[in-house]
Formats: C-alpha cells, sequence, structure tokens
C-alpha cells in the first residue's frame, strides 16, 4: 500500500498535479484533510508556508523533522530520506520543525515568538493531517512564501507566490519518488557490524586525551575514516591536520589508528610533540611483519591499495624494498630484484577473496614466498564481510553505511554486490536515494568498522518512517575483543 500525497490548496494542487506520476489529493483546509486514521498509510503534505527567521528565503524549501500542533509533536522519520534527495535535486531546502497554528500569522512579534522555539515555518494544516498517519509515517514539504521582512499580505506576494509555486514544482519528482518507495519491508540486519575493536580504542584515545589534558588535542589526518566521528571530536576540540608540521611544537598529538611510517615519527619528535600513539594494534602487526622480512633482505609485496593510508605508512618502514601490489592484475606482472629473497604482507581492509586470490598468483609466481605467520586481513574485516554475505544472499537491495574514504566499508559493497545485491555506500541516511527503494521488500543494512552505531539505529527509523518495518538480526559471529590503551590516556 503507497502513500498519500495531499495538498491543502488547489494552487499547490495544481503545482504538483501536472509533474507526478502519483496521484494528489486536494484536501481543502478541513480539520484532518477529510483522511481517515485507519488508512494506516504513509502521508506527505506538500504545499506553502511562512518563514519564522529572515535567514529563509520565498521559494525555499523545508522539509519538517518534527510537526508541532496543540497535541504532541508529530515526528517525521523519513525526513532525512526527502532532504537529501530535495538537496540533490538542486533545490535551497532546510531541516527542522515545523509549526502549526489555527489561523495565519502575519505579525512580525509573533513570528519571532514562534522561531524563539526552533520552528522553521508556519502553517495552518500540517499537524491536523499528519494525526491522521501511523506514527513517525507523516512527512511534509513546505514551499516559503513570505518571511517576518516580506509578509504574506503585502503585493511583493504577488511575486514571492509564484516563486514559492516554482520551487514546489521542483520537487514534484522527488515526491513521486517518497511515493514509490512507501510499503513494509524487512530490514536484515547483518551482524558485527559498525565499530570494531581497533576504532573504539583510537576514539576512545582522542577522547581520554581531551579530558585529561584538554583542547586542543591535535590529531594527524582522521582518528578513523568516518565524517561523523571526526565531526564529532571537533566539536569537542579535537583538531584534525594533514601533517605534524601543521601543529604548534610541544602540543598533544594522536597518530591515527592507519599508522605512520617511522619518518612521521621522527618529524613529531622534532616539534616535541607530546605524542600518543592510536595506531591499531593489527596495523602495528603488519608494520612490524615488514621489519621482521625486511632485515632478512627480502623485497616485501604489499597487497593493498597504494593510496590509502594505512599503506601509506607500511609501505613508509622501507620505501625501497616495499613494492605495492593491488590486485591479481598486478601479481601477474610485478617483478623483484631476487626470487630468492620475497615476502608479502596485506592490508587489514582488505575483501578476503580477493586478498588469497592476488596472494595464491604471487605465490605461484614465486615459490620462496613467505608470508605472515598469522592472517593480516583483521578479524573485524572478515567477521564484517561474513555477515552482509549472508543477508546479501535474500535482500533486494544492501545499504552499507561508511564513509566513501573507508576500505573496509567499500569491500562490504563490493561482497554484496559479488552475492547477485544492489549495494550502495552510503554516509548516512541523507544519502539514500529514494529510488534505490522502489520494489526493495527485503533490505539488507549494515555498516564498516569504522561507522558509528548510531548511524544504523538511525536508518532503520528512517526506513519505517515508509511503512511498518521488521527487522530480522544476523549474526555470523560473536565479537568480545577489545584492546588496551596506551599508558599516556590511562
Amino acid at each position: 500500500m503507497t502513500g498519500i500525497v495531499t495538498t491543502p490548496l488547489r494552487s499547490e494542487w495544481l503545482a504538483l498535479r501536472g509533474r507526478m506520476a502519483a496521484d494528489v489529493v486536494h484536501t481543502g483546509r478541513s480539520s484532518d484533510g477529510g483522511l481517515e486514521r485507519t488508512d494506516e498509510r504513509p502521508v506527505l503534505i506538500a504545499g506553502l508556508a511562512g518563514a519564522l527567521g529572515n535567514q529563509l528565503l520565498p521559494g525555499d524549501l523545508v522539509v519538517a523533522d518534527e510537526i508541532r500542533g496543540d497535541a504532541e509533536p508529530i515526528p517525521s522519520y523519513a525526513s532525512p530520506f526527502l532532504f537529501g534527495a530535495l538537496q540533490r535535486a538542486g533545490l535551497r531546502v532546510h531541516h527542522g520543525p515545523i509549526v502549526t497554528t489555527p489561523r495565519i500569522v502575519d505579525a512580525p512579534d509573533d513570528r519571532r515568538a514562534l522561531a524563539a522555539t526552533g520552528a522553521l515555518v508556519v502553517d495552518t494544516e500540517s499537524a491536523l493531517v499528519a494525526a491522521t498517519a501511523p506514527s513517525g509515517q507523516a512527512a511534509v514539504i513546505r514551499a516559503v512564501v513570505d518571511t517576518p521582512e516580506h509578509r504574506l499580505l503585502r503585493p511583493g506576494t504577488l511575486i514571492r507566490g509564484p516563486k514559492a509555486m516554482w520551487a514546489l514544482h521542483r520537487a514534484a519528482p522527488v515526491i513521486d519518488d517518497w511515493v514509490a518507495a512507501t510499503c513494509d519491508r524487512e530490514v536484515l540486519l547483518a551482524s558485527p557490524r559498525s565499530f570494531c575493536a581497533g576504532v573504539e580504542r583510537a576514539v576512545e584515545i582522542v577522547e581520554r586525551a581531551l579530558a585529561k589534558y584538554g583542547p586542543p588535542v591535535y590529531v594527524r589526518r582522521q582518528i578513523v575514516h568516518n565524517v561523523h566521528v571526526v565531526r564529532d571530536l571537533e566539536r569537542r576540540g579535537a583538531i584534525f591536520v594533514a601533517e605534524v608540521s601543521e601543529i604548534p611544537a610541544g602540543s598533544v598529538t594522536v597518530l591515527a589508528a592507519h599508522g605512520v611510517a617511522p619518518q612521521v615519527r621522527t618529524d613529531a619528535a622534532a616539534r616535541s610533540l607530546r605524542v600518543i600513539d592510536a595506531t591499531c594494534p593489527l596495523v602495528a602487526k603488519v608494520h612490524s611483519e615488514v621489519r621482521r622480512f625486511v632485515a632478512r633482505g627480502n623485497t616485501v609485496l604489499l597487497i593493498g591499495h597504494s593510496d590509502h593510508e594505512e599503506v601509506v605508512g607500511t609501505r613508509g618502514e622501507a620505501p625501497g624494498q616495499v613494492v605495492v601490489v593491488s590486485g591479481p592484475d598486478e601479481a601477474g606482472q610485478v617483478s623483484v630484484a631476487d626470487p630468492q629473497r620475497v615476502s608479502y604482507v596485506m592490508q587489514t581492509t582488505l575483501a578476503v577473496d580477493e586478498a588469497e586470490q592476488t596472494a595464491a598468483i604471487l605465490r605461484e609466481r614465486f615459490p620462496a614466498l613467505t608470508g605472515p605467520r598469522s592472517d593480516d586481513i583483521c578479524y573485524a574485516t572478515t567477521n564484517r564481510q561474513l555477515a552482509v554475505r549472508a543477508v546479501a544472499r535474500t535482500a533486494d537491495l544492501v545499504l552499507v553505511l561508511g564513509s566513501a574514504n573507508s576500505s573496509n566499508s567499500h569491500r562490504l559493497v563490493e561482497v554484496a554486490a559479488a552475492e547477485g545485491s544492489r549495494a550502495y555506500l552510503v554516509d548516512d541516511a541523507s544519502a539514500v536515494d529514494l529510488r534505490w527503494l522502489r520494489g526493495a521488500r527485503r533490505i539488507g543494512v549494515t555498516a564498516g568498522a569504522s561507522a558509528p552505531p548510531q548511524l544504523v539505529d538511525d536508518l532503520i527509523r528512517c526506513l519505517s518512517g515508509l511503512g511498518r518495518v521488521a527487522v530480522t538480526e544476523t549474526n555470523v559471529v560473536d565479537e568480545d575483543i577489545r584492546f588496551t590503551l596506551p599508558r599516556e590516556v590511562t
């Protein structure tokens, strides 16, 4: 059962009707829009509104994350989907609360009073119609027609009104996509997912450093590859830099989880930086292996992606003796100085199957090849790939939460796609394209090892704004690993 699109005014209905495949219901301005609570369908209300602050301009769109009226506020769980879609469509859009009042609010003082509550716009219908939808399944898109500075009952509305209608008209394809995405569905939750022990340790190191030494605490590069983690730590007082040369002498400095070349430590010492090492112990193990192989006089073939920070740091242990091999094709062509003195190591976040295929080619070409005593690909990478493979086999769509520079998150997308599922990497729910959800009744959800668990909860909540959601968790293994913290923060 698909959602319902409603407009209170006929002019709003006309702005949408010509550009939408879905039906649009012109409700009029009755108290509930003529909709029945027993319908149990998601409802989207589209129309015009008045801005409560002058930072919004006529023609701007507002997507409600909460609809306020006389009763309890009504949440709009799917609003991040709409907000992101309208942004990608090139529209100027805001995301926040709207408020419904019994009558038009035009006086600037009255608008300022409502603005003080945090609401962005005011209308006279949304809360009434939204109350007919199942909990969380109401959505509102309003186009700004007037502001406190440019009031509704003024001649300028003859210009501002068509501008707002045009914005509503341009939003019509996104509203169509919302309709097509509404349905009841099952979420197949992969487990393990999200933070691994190395990421938890790295984030906790920065948090403890801030608590112990006070801000600012400098961090070379992103502590882990996730924009949400970085932004949260920045708000607390962490300062992220590209190189230690940017850090004031003597400052508290954290080295990120991906590891660094020895030269970085030398540069930090030259500036008398108070260094706290957040390198993941499993990455540190690979560095140790490289040093051991190099000490034997071996060429080290490093299976990994040459531009990834972990590989850059590992190669820095011995740039003249470490050769990066990105995959099977390069494995078939790489040459070494002495085929009798050659070893290999791996980036810890690779796709297990492709990494093993690469290693197999190297072993075939170089019979004397030696490798690490235990697997370099970390337990968390392996476990998350097994889990996403399990859910992808029966999913119509797989959504992987993780940032674009997260290697292990990209590998999860590749593993899911190899099972025949459509799979996408998204930073958060606002990055999900509504068009992906059309016809997707079973959606697999996981998160890379550097993605906060809250992002998974937020995504499931957003999906529940499009219809009823049943969550099934597939757990392939329990994880109970925890790494010790460095003495500088204990």
